[in-house]
């Protein structure tokens, strides 16, 4: 005889005390779907398949292991390691189109001062990859960190140029140089609309919970887009630097992908 496995409450109660109850409803409710204002199509977010990671450590998750002769890119957004927000970075494989999320890191408690040594292992890692960093606040102190005290090389910088905004590049200098990207309205503004065509289209790859969970909750507030209530969106801000960037010149020539004209061809040609 076989005997039934029963799914009643007191499976589900302990089901979700082992896991969480948002991943319950993702594995067994089949409901990884976004609010009315998502940033992302809610019907593109329940197309999204998520995968267990071939390797996790200490809040760093990985999907592929480094390949030789590819090229990587990490974008990081700085928490002050208080509880509240993750500081979090992505590792993305640029190498070929459509580019993949494989890795990330979300830790919700390292400080600041300790945060830059595990982005600069993860970067020499992933063939010296290089490393965009958000310099709103704390974001600053990290990137110099990576800079002056770890000497990292790949670490892009940013120059303010005008109407034209932030400018990415690699040693810059001057005043009006910094080493990151701050994430004002107008860069926040197209990183968001390059990120939604790129992930709606299937030009950029991601398969981590995590990732996924944040932009189910990534919604439009007044003319931006940010976590609802008691959410986190620092991984999508990390995509959003990405989404950012891609649209970059510098970036162009660091892949010798213009994604935006092959977009439009694609959709020309459909």
């Amino acid at each position: 005889m076989v005997r039934k496995f029963r799914r009643d409450e007191a499976w589900k109660e302990s089901t979700i005390a082992n896991t969480s109850e948002q991943q319950f409803k993702v594995e067994f409710e089949c409901e990884f779907l976004g609010s009315v204002n998502t940033l992302i199509n809610p019907s593109k977010l329940k197309n999204l398949v998520y995968e267990n990671p071939i390797q996790k450590n200490a809040g760093l998750d990985v999907y592929e292991v480094p390949l030789k002769d590819h090229n990587y890119l990490i974008t990081v957004d700085v928490a002050r390691g208080l509880g509240n927000d993750y500081s979090a970075f992505i590792v993305f494989d640029i190498t070929n189109f459509p580019y993949k999320a494989v890795a990330k890191y979300r830790n919700n408690e390292i400080k600041p001062m300790l945060f830059p040594s595990i982005i600069d292992d993860v970067g020499k890692a992933y063939n010296k990859a290089f490393i965009l960093c958000e310099v709103n606040d704390i974001g600053d102190q990290v990137a110099s960190i990576l800079n002056y005290d770890l000497e990292y090389d790949n670490l892009l910088m940013c120059s303010q140029r005008g109407r034209a905004g932030q400018v990415v590049g690699a040693g810059f200098s001057g005043k009006r140089s910094q080493l990151g990207v701050r994430t004002t309205a107008a860069v926040k503004k197209l990183g968001c609309s390059n990120l939604k065509t790129l992930l709606e289209d299937d030009k950029i790859l991601i398969i981590d919970y995590d990732i996924i969970s944040e932009l189910t909750t990534f919604s439009q507030k007044h003319n931006s887009f940010e976590a609802e209530e008691g959410c986190n969106d620092d991984l999508a801000m990390c995509l959003v630097i990405f989404a950012w960037l891609v649209a970059q010149d510098y970036f162009k020539e660091m892949t010798d992908n213009d994604v935006r004209k092959r977009i439009y061809e694609e959709q020309k040609n459909r």
